[in-house]
């Protein structure tokens, strides 16, 4: 998952910690209390592989630890980085054109139906 952050708080570490915790709990529910959902025990079979080999971690693991932050300080490293996010599905041949993928904001950039509304940055 590929994602651009504005920390009002100006800590983006945690900003991204809380984002991590939040999404995660609420996958978790929604995979385990989801009957209709074919790969539940797989799913909480490879979260649980993945929790012991880290000490932070008691039982699952969702997200993983790392990050690849860049500080996008300046428009043109933020416009790169925008179009690197968005080209990614159609470098994968999942679609021929950015705004062509159903979970890219490149919808919102290109003015075509999205599934969540963002602010655009330019």
């Amino acid at each position: 998952m590929h994602v651009i952050f504005r920390s009002k708080t100006g800590e983006l570490s945690k900003t991204v910690g809380s984002f991590k915790r939040h999404t995660s709990k609420k996958i978790m529910h929604e995979i385990a209390s989801n009957p209709e959902e074919s790969r539940k025990k797989w799913l909480e079979m490879m979260f649980k592989y993945h929790a012991k080999f880290n000490k932070r971690v008691n039982d699952v693991q969702f997200w993983t630890h790392d990050n690849h932050a860049v500080e996008l300080f300046d428009h043109n490293i933020f416009k790169t980085r925008l179009e690197y996010i968005h080209n990614n599905p159609v470098k994968a041949g999942w679609v021929d054109a950015p705004e062509h993928y159903l979970y890219s904001s490149a919808r919102n950039y290109a003015d075509e139906d999205a599934l969540i509304e963002i602010d655009l940055a330019f």
